[in-house]
């Protein structure tokens, strides 16, 4: 359970070895002290801790594995490194892999075969897939966790990872490759909707920074909108369009046989398959 572990303070938080602290897990590391979550948090990063955490006596750093404090056996070992530094940094972790401890991944990619690989077929692991929206609290993230997991380490990994946003989980592994494309590349998406509208409020006349400011407050207030609202995303369409109105006739276009929904899945459909090959 939360705080089992022999590096637990006092207190109902469990304790924490967080690898990486850089936005990702930063923005984590935030939620965790927000919400009370975590007692105690490690910080291993080449940065070390940041300015604002320095004196709070719930988290400390150490400069890798070997300098962790004395007795501390994390409840959990957070992965927030960069794919590409995984490699070099995942395989100083493995005499952690202990049924005490499970491993919550954040990185985009790496499967759960291959921390298991990396830290002992013993390890529990639990893989998620979150997106930038965490570092305002608002992320989104799909996990899986492997055979080795308990139900008590999952429910730790889902509270830590609610701490920033909403949580969903899967059992197929597999599927992490179109969450991938949906949500941990989705903000991407929008954002150039946001660019798509200003350039055609320009085209239609309007100056460069009002088209922009028009084209940005109306996707964050429909979005804030789609957050709040207990309707579908079909039925807040209907409410904005009136028969025969402006808006129908944009719909007209956007949802025509070679509009917005046939690109938007061979956009989906080629993060998919990329995430796959990342993947190996």
């Amino acid at each position: 359970m939360a705080g089992a572990g022999n590096g637990g303070v006092s207190g109902s938080g469990a304790s924490l070895l967080l690898v990486g602290c850089g936005k990702m897990g930063g923005a984590m590391l935030d939620g965790w002290l927000a919400s009370g979550v975590a007692s105690r948090v490690v910080v291993v990063d080449t940065a070390g801790l940041p300015e604002s955490l320095a004196g709070n006596p719930a988290v400390s750093a150490a400069t890798g594995p070997e300098a962790l404090p004395a007795g501390f056996v994390p409840d959990v070992v957070v992965l927030a490194v960069k794919p590409q530094v995984m490699d070099a940094a995942l395989p100083a972790y493995r005499a952690l892999a202990r049924p005490a401890t499970v491993f919550l991944s954040v990185a985009a990619g790496k499967t759960i075969a291959y921390f298991e690989s990396a830290l002992g077929g013993e390890a529990a692991v639990v893989r998620s897939m979150p997106n930038t929206p965490a570092a305002i609290g608002r992320g989104m993230t799909v996990a899986v966790p492997n055979a080795r997991a308990t139900a008590a380490q999952t429910a730790l990994c889902d509270s830590l990872l609610r701490a920033v946003g909403d949580v969903a989980w899967v059992e197929d592994e597999a599927l992490l490759d179109p969450v991938t494309a949906v949500s941990g590349s989705g903000p991407a998406y929008v954002f150039l909707l946001v660019e798509a509208m200003a350039k055609a409020g320009e085209a239609s006349g309007l100056p460069a920074d009002l088209a922009m400011t028009l084209a940005r407050a109306t996707v964050s207030g429909a979005g804030e909108l789609l957050s709040r609202s207990p309707q579908s995303a079909a039925d807040l369409r209907k409410a904005v369009t009136s028969p025969n109105g402006t808006t129908q006739a944009a719909l007209d276009v956007l949802m025509a046989g070679d509009g917005l929904q046939p690109v938007m899945t061979a956009a989906v459909a080629a993060a998919s398959r990329r995430s796959k090959e990342l993947a190996g």
